[in-house]
């Protein structure tokens, strides 16, 4: 699915690490239609334009999975008992097609790119990150999506003996969330099969995660086994630990702070124990883009 929308950043602009990333695909994709998501738009990121993505050792290292422990290193560490292939994904609920697809499957009928997007952890943290996938609509569309369905609902593999962290009751597993079906739709939602060009390590959602670069990071569920679509807003594991800290949309919004902390600055992983916060920007950067999604809702209500 290819899609364009006003972009004047370059290459340049993220000062990628040649070592790792596809020169000539990111180039070369924008002419041909696909996207850099890079920062957001010139408008939204003018903070962040000298940023490079983070590196791939940052990335596979400082994880929140909690199915394999609360710590940042758990999931680094103990995430290689995850059996990620072979790998299949049921998509049923209101949908033409319903069935079990194999990865392998999904994988040769989708067409891999390369997007760098922003990357908000509800901790106040934050990365970019050079992702490989496609766009969740394309899935969507093998399972033919009815007329009916307003909402996409994800669950994550449930494993008692390759996920330790599921022995504690941190939260309800296996861990759900949701979407709007308009913005599971929206072209910068992605289905991530891997990072800087390598598959996507088990940390890090191995093999399939939902990345939707506008929402904090809880938000993009990880190795992803169900899909369903239904005309019901789904429950979310955060939202039912602690419906008044974690809201359904999830959206990042520098105006609306956490219960326990502000959501106005963010600390950018990598960049030193006493690197100066830099400011949250609205819809992470995305603003642009996806802020035509909530026209009329109350942001701080619906949160």
């Amino acid at each position: 699915m290819a899609y364009r929308w006003k972009n004047d950043l370059t290459h340049a602009d993220v000062t990628p690490r040649a070592a790792f990333l596809n020169r000539r695909q990111i180039i070369g994709g924008l002419g041909a239609g696909t996207i850099l998501g890079a920062l957001g738009s010139r408008a939204g990121a003018q903070e962040a334009a000298a940023l490079e993505p983070n590196s791939y050792e940052e990335i596979t290292s400082y994880n929140n999975y909690y199915e394999f422990g609360t710590g940042k290193d758990d999931p680094a560490r103990y995430a290689g008992a995850l059996t990620s292939s072979p790998w299949s994904v049921k998509i049923d609920g209101l949908v033409d097609n319903p069935g079990a697809f194999a990865m392998q499957d999904i994988l040769d009928r989708m067409t891999i790119e390369e997007r760098i997007y922003r990357f908000r952890c509800v901790e106040a943290w934050s990365m970019v990150v050079p992702w490989n996938g496609f766009e969740l609509a394309d899935l969507l569309n093998l399972a033919g999506v009815q007329s009916s369905a307003r909402y996409v609902a994800f669950e994550t593999a449930l494993r008692p003996t390759e996920m330790p962290g599921v022995a504690y009751r941190v939260l309800d597993w296996p861990y759900v969330e949701g979407l709007r079906l308009d913005e599971a739709l929206h072209p910068l939602t992605f289905m991530a099969t891997g990072i800087y060009g390598k598959p996507i390590p088990n940390q890090n959602g191995a093999p399939l995660r939902l990345v939707v670069p506008w929402k904090y990071g809880f938000k993009s569920i990880k190795s992803i086994v169900r899909i369903t679509l239904t005309d019901r807003e789904p429950p979310t594991s955060w939202n039912k630990a602690g419906p008044n800290e974690y809201g359904f949309y999830s959206n990042v919004n520098p105006e609306v702070d956490h219960p326990r902390w502000s959501q106005a600055t963010e600390r950018l992983v990598g960049g030193g124990l006493f690197a100066k916060r830099q400011p949250t920007l609205m819809f992470n950067g995305y603003e642009q883009e996806v802020a035509g999604l909530y026209a009329g809702m109350d942001l701080a209500r619906n949160f």
